[in-house]
């Protein structure tokens, strides 16, 4: 603790934790960590880019998928959730002997349930947490409150 708030080195510390909340006061504390910054599930926008990444890094042209559909069906899911919705498409085009599609990705997607929607209690209380506490990792986020953006979404 001492070393993070007298620290000299022009050094930037990142930390992670899946429930901060659970963390002690002096932790986080100005002057320990210059900023806690809060990281939701990613919006539509956010989500668009995700799809994009893994069917590129696969070898597949995203320009060729109904990405808005995709969309629609992702709400609440993570970046991890979506990138194995694709690989596990992925399988069942193959299986199916099938060049991967839209419909294969959304019914990888239908078949999944997000941890935003098993965990719904404690990602909602992360959120409330949050608010007020840290900053929004999300640049859409940090113009509009989440409940707001949220509703822009729907």
């Amino acid at each position: 603790l001492t070393w993070l708030s007298e620290k000299s080195a022009p050094v930037f510390v990142v930390a992670t934790a899946n429930d901060i909340s659970q963390l002690p006061p002096e932790l986080l504390r100005k002057g320990r960590f210059d900023e806690i910054f809060f990281v939701d599930l990613p919006m539509a926008a956010e989500r668009g880019e995700v799809f994009r990444i893994h069917l590129a890094k696969r070898g597949r042209d995203p320009g060729q998928f109904d990405v808005p559909s995709l969309l629609d069906a992702s709400k609440d899911f993570s970046g991890a959730e979506i990138e194995e919705a694709v690989i596990s498409a992925l399988y069942d085009a193959f299986y199916g002997q099938e060049e991967l599609a839209t419909r294969h990705v959304l019914s990888a997607l239908a078949e999944t349930v997000p941890l935003a929607r098993t965990m719904d209690e404690q990602i909602n209380r992360l959120r409330s947490w949050a608010e007020g506490r840290a900053r929004n990792a999300s640049v859409a986020r940090t113009v509009k409150s989440n409940a707001e953006v949220r509703k822009m979404e729907l």
